[in-house]
């Protein structure tokens, strides 16, 4: 089984993924990329670069298997729960004034995030004029979070999450168990959007009040970084807020500017 990449074969594989399918990886941490390719690799035994290609060429599938390998995000309801309570502090009153919220969750993953913010919005008696966009690269993340099913496995974690955010209900009141998963009801779901929307070649498509894209920028260089949150400034309503990943800020010295710190731990920042 094949351990190691060489430079040719992988930049032909990512030529052929961004030429042929749109899928352009050339702005992600190159050996974040590389490590994901051949970890797939091995999972389904491919022996050879050879035939990787083949079967990236004849096998939709398998196509859509490794992209979803690459671009997978891991996430969770709640998760950094101080920065939810923080949300909930500094922002979601200052959102309160518009008639229509409109927030979108930038490489939203399988969902957990997006339908967090419906519960945040819910309990701050927003969620009835809030609209929520939450997109990402990969279909069939957006297809499980679609369902709004979530495994029963995550909701302890979910739950302690919850609470640590300072929730206000029993948790349990938002979704229904059904065998080995949990389905979180469609008065949450009626108001979350989920579309694909490629970050690295798509444009913007709304104006929004607040734009959260966390835990993503890690996966990016850079120099996509800086086009990102160009589309990001370009999006955002006049003083309309930006939130990042706690390991993540704002670079790029031409977009900083345009933008002021509310909490710089959490990565809150709002368009001046």
């Amino acid at each position: 089984m094949i351990n190691n990449l060489e430079d040719t074969d992988f930049s032909e594989v990512l030529h052929m993924l961004k030429t042929q399918y749109g899928y352009d990886f050339t702005g992600y941490m190159q050996a974040s990329v590389r490590r994901r390719i051949l970890h797939f690799m091995g999972n389904e035994a491919v022996p050879s670069v050879f035939e990787l290609k083949h079967r990236l060429v004849n096998d939709a599938a398998f196509l859509a298997g490794m992209v979803q390998f690459i671009t997978v995000n891991v996430t969770e309801m709640f998760r950094d729960p101080a920065f939810f309570e923080t949300l909930k502090t500094l922002v979601l009153p200052k959102l309160a004034a518009y008639p229509i919220i409109k927030i979108w969750h930038a490489g939203c993953a399988t969902g957990e995030e997006a339908l967090s913010m419906a519960i945040l919005l819910h309990e701050a008696g927003l969620l009835d004029r809030a609209r929520i966009y939450a997109t990402d690269l990969n279909p069939a993340s957006l297809e499980r979070a679609r369902a709004g099913i979530v495994p029963v496995s995550a909701m302890k974690q979910n739950t302690f999450n919850y609470i640590q955010s300072g929730g206000q209900a029993g948790f349990s009141d938002y979704y229904t168990s059904r065998y080995d998963n949990v389905i979180f009801k469609k008065e949450l779901r009626a108001h979350v959007t989920y579309s694909q929307h490629n970050l690295v070649t798509d444009s913007s498509f709304n104006e929004f009040q607040l734009i959260c894209c966390r835990n993503v920028f890690i996966y990016f260089r850079r120099e996509l970084q800086a086009k990102v949150l160009q589309l990001f400034r370009e999006s955002l309503s006049p003083h309309g807020y930006l939130a990042l990943g706690s390991k993540e800020a704002i670079h790029a010295a031409d977009v900083r500017e345009q933008f002021e710190t509310v909490h710089q731990q959490h990565r809150i920042y709002r368009l001046k």
